[in-house]
């Protein structure tokens, strides 16, 4: 099986070291693309051309992804799929695009470096080309969580953007203070905004403009902010209430 990755970054690259392919990369900065190939023992090639592939995989930016789907969509002979981190309008755009090929969706619940992990699913139109690719994904120790487009999306919205604003937050309200002063709990947060700024800040923009959820947690700081000492404890309340309901569903 050979694969056309489009987009030579960290998820495009993971992509290629995980799946037992030829894998071709193909990205708008050609040292990318040379580099993710010599990393994981495969070919750059150019963003532009008529040549084919078994399967192609979307690994640009969200805010690009639709367009590369349109972009490159006929370069797959059996199946297209997107590792771009969101599904609803990516697997909207395949079926636009390639309707008669095997389409699915992944999206790794991780950092490359992190792999392996959990990797949310939708088989759109599955066969036995995306269930060889999937199943590999298994066998490198990966577990696929079967989802729907919907149902990822929503959660995103917290898991990422609600996620990430809250932590970001912390970091720039976050005065500095004293060695000796710190609590287990702003050790804890502290070094949770330590991995998140670590990252590239384009990745976190585009998580921010493609799922709501920051309103969310700048509405509910404000409301904590505002409250007086009864109310505060009665949000305190209902915070626990909430963690402790959750871990019922579980």
């Amino acid at each position: 099986m050979d694969v056309l990755i489009v987009g030579a970054g960290a998820m495009g690259s993971w992509f290629g070291e995980a799946v037992d392919a030829d894998a071709a990369f193909a990205d708008v900065d050609p040292a990318a693309a040379a580099a993710a190939a010599d990393a994981v023992g495969g070919e750059a090639v150019p963003l532009e051309s008529d040549a084919t592939y078994d399967v192609v995989c979307i690994a640009v930016p969200l805010s690009h992804a639709d367009g590369a789907i349109a972009d490159h969509a006929s370069r797959a002979d059996a199946a297209i799929v997107d590792v771009s981190g969101a599904m609803v309008d990516p697997l909207a755009a395949m079926a636009r695009h390639a309707p008669a090929l095997e389409r699915a969706s992944l999206h790794p619940l991780f950092a490359p470096e992190r792999a392996p992990g959990s990797i949310a699913v939708v088989r759109e139109d599955a066969g036995p080309t995306i269930e060889t690719l999937l199943a590999t994904l298994e066998d490198r120790g990966n577990d696929l969580v079967e989802t729907t487009p919907e149902a990822h999306d929503e959660a995103m919205e917290t898991v990422q953007s609600a996620t990430h604003a809250a932590v970001l937050a912390f970091a720039l309200a976050a005065e500095s203070v004293p060695e000796g002063f710190e609590t287990p709990i702003y050790e804890e947060l502290r070094a949770l905004a330590g991995r998140v700024t670590a990252g590239t800040p384009r990745v976190y923009a585009d998580i921010q403009e493609t799922f709501a959820g920051a309103e969310a947690v700048a509405d509910a700081a404000r409301e904590l902010a505002d409250a007086d000492h009864e109310e505060f404890e009665s949000l305190y309340a209902e915070a626990a209430r909430k963690l402790r309901e959750e871990g019922d569903q579980k």
